[in-house]
């Protein structure tokens, strides 16, 4: 049953600050792919640099995301997010200086690049374990700060090509490590309730990994969701990603993707809006149905649609996705105990990842033997399967709505 959203506030001073800093770090996160582009162009290193420089900041974060989530628990999620600004304005600026110098080495800017991506594993789980320590209303605490990364998401890449068509790439290297600047202030200044429960004697860090990974065992409900996604990464996300960009570049030109990528973004921010408004009681079953607009955007590529029926397509499927990930995280936030809620959530935060690779690196070879066309047709009807398998599972479908 679908009722009217409550209208608890949701503005407190903990989730401004929180979400000016959430904000202003995803500004950085947005920007750094697209001035890690033009850095590696512009050095010399063509378009193997770029994908060794993408690579290099992606990895780290990837693999070590789980032992951020034990960090997180054992030290406390502000205290890491602070941390993790920390680290990557003194690296990213160490960046931004050898451009301003000249030219780097390909393997100084790989180790910096790094050791950024490090930084950023032991902020992603914070997100998780604050985000229900500072709202009352989880749902529509997630909904506001997806909202934010929609927002963030279309503005962030504008914004670092404006400056790099005024400026040289180490400038922007420098502004977008600013952010983290910002983000750290807003974070030192926030103020947590103290924490529900206390620590295990004896505990150690390989303790606290086991622990994460036995809470996340436990629940059906969310390793199912991940063991379905990774099928959805491998057969579904990973094509449309790669197959569905490409394929729009090539048909009707790179500033047609640019339109239909910002109607994604609206799209994405109309989801937000709307997870904001309802409350299923079951969040799950209902993120599952919404799931099923993904199926228009791998679609109308393959239909050979034109640019505005594209941008249509993806800006509905953008509002099912975001739909989706805001009942998801919300029912990880609301039903994990909040002092192993950070490792849980690097749980399945790392293993909807580890497949996404996979998939698009599938995606061409398979393209090759299949024709994308048909490929395209059959992410199409994935998504629906993904769904259906979604649906099909009692302990994710009947899962009902919990509260902080």
């Amino acid at each position: 049953m679908l009722e009217a959203h409550g209208q608890e506030r949701l503005w407190t001073r903990g989730f401004s600050l929180f979400f000016a800093a959430r904000s202003t770090s995803l500004l950085g996160d947005h920007m750094l792919p697209v001035v890690i582009s033009a850095a590696m162009i512009h050095g010399g290193y063509g378009l193997s640099g770029v994908g060794y420089a993408l690579a290099a900041h992606v990895a780290p974060f990837a693999v070590l995301m789980v032992f951020g989530g034990v960090l997180s628990d054992r030290f406390g999620a502000r205290r890491m997010m602070i941390f993790s600004d920390v680290v990557r304005l003194v690296f990213q600026s160490l960046l931004a200086l050898l451009f301003a110098l000249g030219t780097p080495e390909l393997w100084q800017v790989l180790v910096l690049l790094a050791l950024v991506g490090a930084g950023g594993a032991t902020f992603q789980p914070g997100v998780a374990s604050i985000t229900p320590q500072i709202a009352r209303d989880v749902q529509r605490a997630n909904a506001t700060l997806r909202v934010s990364e929609s927002i963030m998401s279309v503005v962030a890449p504008s914004l670092a090509g404006v400056l790099l068509a005024v400026s040289a790439p180490w400038t922007v290297f420098a502004i977008d490590a600013a952010t983290f600047a910002v983000s750290g202030a807003c974070l030192f200044l926030l103020r947590l309730p103290a924490a529900g429960g206390a620590r295990a004697q004896g505990s150690t860090f390989r303790l606290d990994l086991v622990v994460g990974w036995r809470e996340f065992r436990s629940r059906t409900w969310l390793w199912g969701v991940i063991v379905i996604w990774f099928v959805w990464q491998v057969t579904s996300s990973g094509p449309t990603l790669t197959l569905g960009h490409s394929t729009i570049i090539t048909q009707h030109g790179a500033s047609a993707l640019g339109l239909i990528m910002s109607a994604l973004g609206v799209g994405n921010l109309l989801g937000g809006l709307a997870a904001m408004r309802i409350t299923p009681g079951r969040p799950l079953r209902a993120g599952a149905v919404a799931l099923t607009c993904c199926t228009l955007m791998p679609l109308g590529v393959a239909l050979g649609w034109p640019p505005a029926a594209l941008a249509v397509c993806y800006a509905i499927g953008g509002m099912g996705m975001t739909f989706w990930v805001v009942m998801f995280h919300t029912s990880v936030q609301t039903h994990v105990p909040q002092e192993v809620l950070g490792r849980v959530h690097a749980y399945d935060a790392a293993g909807s990842l580890v497949m996404k690779p996979v998939g698009q690196a599938l995606a061409g070879p398979l393209a090759v033997v299949l024709g994308t066309v048909p490929l395209l047709f059959a992410a199409s009807g994935m998504v629906l399967v993904v769904a259906g398998l979604l649906l099909a599972v009692p302990a994710i479908r009947d899962l009902a709505r919990a509260e902080r």
